[in-house]
């Protein structure tokens, strides 16, 4: 994949502060493309945008919360008004709430599904009347989990959500297609992250289970997700692609008692 495939486009990320998001921002920027990182700790997404500024990268903020409607259809504005136009949306922003299945609260599971489920699913909506309008085509890209195709103990509502985006990315082909914009997912694994190296046996246990005997790098999602929005995946869409090292062909538990 050439560096400079992105060359010329604009592309929005959702949960970019940090983490994955924030790598698949940077891996973009290096491939030519203008971004616009969105997060909801104003803190964190000043560092992102400084350091990816500090690369060379031409790059814009917009805070908020990207289940709230309004924050979405800011930040796609922002966009538009920043850099001209917008090709490329990642609908990355979600939450992990852990909760055993019989117990698992309300409030929990309401805010899981406002933003895992209705916030992507908004972004896609307006990034794609955006692209639509440009009449350029373009591309949305969701950011699904291992968790949506194996079980993975007390996960049920955020496993939930993820097998769900990846449902909206087969069943999106259907009406972006004419308008020349695709829809896919990727589906991480184990990811050393800076959240995940908070627990000190994460890459050890990870790394014993994974038959590629290691947990995915940040660099490894974003290689990925860059090339799914890239012209070289132009006839790839509605499709989800896990990046686990093959952890889901085998599926041993992190736990030592799985049950």
């Amino acid at each position: 994949m050439a560096l400079d495939q992105l060359l010329g486009q604009v592309a929005l990320i959702t949960g970019a502060g940090q983490g994955i998001g924030f790598e698949i921002g940077r891996e973009f920027g290096r491939r030519g493309a203008a971004v616009v990182l969105n997060d909801v700790d104003e803190e964190l997404l000043d560092q992102a945008v400084g350091m990816l500024r500090a690369e060379g990268i031409a790059c814009r903020e917009y805070s908020g919360d990207a289940g709230e409607f309004t924050v979405i259809q800011g930040m796609i504005r922002a966009a538009v008004e920043h850099f001209g136009r917008l090709d490329i949306a990642v609908a990355n922003a979600g939450i992990t709430l852990f909760g055993n299945f019989l117990d698992y609260p309300l409030d929990s599971f309401d805010r899981v599904m406002r933003l895992n489920l209705g916030g992507n699913f908004f972004l896609a909506q307006q990034a794609a009347l955006q692209m639509k309008s440009q009449g350029l085509g373009g591309s949305i890209l969701f950011t699904s989990s291992v968790t949506g195709h194996q079980a993975h103990r007390n996960l049920a509502a955020y496993g939930m959500t993820k097998a769900a985006l990846e449902m909206l990315a087969r069943n999106l082909v259907v009406e972006l297609s004419p308008h020349r914009i695709t829809v896919n997912a990727i589906a991480p694994g184990a990811t050393l992250t800076e959240r995940t190296r908070d627990d000190p046996a994460y890459e050890s246990t990870w790394a014993k289970i994974t038959p590629l005997g290691r947990p995915a790098t940040v660099q490894d999602i974003a290689y990925a997700a860059a090339f799914l929005v890239s012209s070289e995946a132009r006839h790839i869409t509605g499709q989800s692609l896990i990046i686990d090292g093959g952890w889901t062909s085998v599926s041993p538990s992190p736990y030592s008692d799985p049950f």
